[in-house]
């Protein structure tokens, strides 16, 4: 069964300052001269633990290093589609058991070696050989991964697997150098278009122009991702000045942007799901008719006006652009009357339920959770912590009754089927479903399939999904090239410039 392929994002991306050099400016796309001297700093919520693509899960991560440090035979564009980047070209047999790709030629990893079938075939084997490797249940279906050649590389799979590209697209497919040395969980060696330059844990991480990149240089010299426990500070900061880009605007704090003519606010596209987790192995949520009764009593529509108005009602596991979607909002919808009713019958009315939550979500939403919750008789206590708290206690041990966490990663369904994961969730029909899906030769089947599962998933209310973000990014005039969309999952930077 397909595990995990990212664990989540905890906190909103804030997107920091672009410190500009005026000297030696280059060409942009469009015409106009560039800085490649400038400096671009990005700040965000959440740093990861260490910097080992191979061990360490989250996308804190994967903004970091995926497209800028390490690549992948193939990869997503700003739309979140397939395209090649190691590969020149790729095929799949009408049967969906066999994978050739024939590598680009000249490419090279950043300390110079050369990268080849060899690399691809022992970075891949490595994942699939070793099961605590992120994205090791992602390529469950390869039984084999083969160098016809120095330039190509064969996956022969057991059976079909209609997510196999999008996994060689994310961690389960990045390409190391085989013969480095390295220690991943402070250093990288990748073959993009940046160089991992420095990290100061706590404070920041430098990326500085690959000038070994095979493909276009970088336009910028370095970009600097800075981490901040305050977003409001970053707001003032982006205010007074210091700051020429923050991505994932918080919609609380967007109204300071109103009339200031140095940024423009992007609305960008987003899988970022902020899921409120009803543990359903603890009494008195391991009951439908509490669980079912406990999501009547929410509002999508006040939490999406708590936050500012960035977000759109998802009602089941599956958001809007990802395989599988169908809008189920209309089940078990805002009934504050049934919900107290039912409450009242099930004798949990009076009950005391715990919310543990990361602590750079604020209040916003966990204020009007508390609002409504009382209104059908239920008090809720919440427990506000660090995002390493959260992981142990929530993530490893399971000890929690309501949990509320960004789920940033697309084509995540696999988590409602992963056993041991911390929704704690089991359905054999969903399971049976999502293989069929998995083993699909068209999309439009693997997307009906889906579609069957997750509105089980939704019918049985292990979770009560509140909304999917619309991320808005704010850009002073003269930055170009900052990514809208999938900001909290990805940001390829390898288009980042600044005016000269």
């Amino acid at each position: 069964m397909r595990t995990t392929r990212s664990l989540l994002a905890a906190g909103i991306g804030i997107g920091l300052a672009v410190a500009l050099a005026a000297c030696s400016p280059g060409t942009s796309s469009t015409g106009g001269a560039t800085d490649r001297d400038a400096t671009v700093g990005v700040g965000l919520y959440l740093e990861p633990t260490d910097l080992d693509v191979r061990t360490t899960s989250g996308v804190a991560l994967d903004q970091v290093l995926i497209d800028n440090v390490y690549q992948g035979l193939v990869g997503l564009d700003g739309s979140g589609r397939i395209h090649d980047v190691l590969a020149k070209t790729h095929t799949v047999s009408a049967d969906g058991l066999t994978y050739d790709f024939a590598l680009k030629p000249g490419t090279t990893f950043s300390n110079g070696h050369e990268l080849d079938s060899a690399d691809v075939v022992w970075s891949l084997k490595q994942v699939k050989d070793t099961k605590t490797d992120v994205g090791n249940g992602d390529l469950a279906a390869v039984r084999s991964i083969t160098a016809p050649s120095a330039t190509s590389v064969r996956l022969t799979l057991s059976k079909p697997d209609s997510e196999l590209l999008y996994s060689l697209a994310g961690r389960a497919g990045l390409v190391l150098d085989e013969e480095a040395t390295n220690d991943l969980k402070t250093t990288a060696v990748g073959s993009g278009p940046y160089l991992l330059k420095a990290w100061k844990q706590g404070d920041s991480i430098t990326l500085t122009r690959n000038a070994k990149y095979w493909g276009t240089k970088a336009k910028v010299a370095s970009v600097v991702f800075r981490y901040f426990s305050d977003r409001g500070a970053a707001v003032n900061a982006a205010l007074n000045g210091d700051i020429q880009v923050l991505t994932t605007v918080d919609p609380t704090l967007k109204a300071k942007f109103a009339g200031n003519q140095d940024f423009a606010l992007k609305k960008g596209i987003s899988t970022d799901k902020y899921t409120l987790v009803l543990n359903s192995k603890k009494a008195p949520l391991n009951r439908l008719e509490v669980r079912r009764a406990l999501k009547q009593a929410i509002d999508p529509k006040a939490i999406i006006a708590a936050i500012g108005g960035d977000g759109v009602a998802q009602g089941g596991p599956i958001p809007k652009g990802d395989p599988g979607y169908r809008d189920l909002t209309a089940l078990n919808p805002y009934d504050p009357a049934a919900a107290k009713a039912a409450l009242q019958k099930a004798g949990v009315a009076g009950t005391t339920l715990t919310l543990t939550i990361p602590n750079v979500y604020g209040t916003a939403v966990t204020d009007v959770l508390t609002s409504e919750l009382k209104a059908v008789g239920v008090t809720l206590k919440v427990n506000s912590v660090d995002f390493t708290t959260w992981l142990t206690k929530v993530y490893t041990n399971k000890d929690y009754e309501l949990s509320f966490v960004d789920h940033a990663e697309a084509h995540d369904f696999a988590n409602w089927v992963t056993p041991g994961y911390y929704f704690d969730y089991s359905n054999g029909k969903v399971n049976a479903l999502y293989g069929e899906a998995s083993t699909a030769l068209t999309a439009s089947d693997a997307d009906a399939k889906l579609a069957e599962a997750a509105e089980i998933v939704a019918k049985d209310v292990p979770a009560v999904w509140l909304y999917t973000a619309i991320n808005e990014t704010a850009i002073r005039d003269g930055v170009t090239g900052f990514p809208a969309d999938f900001t909290s999952n990805r940001l390829n930077l390898s288009d980042l410039a600044v005016a000269g």
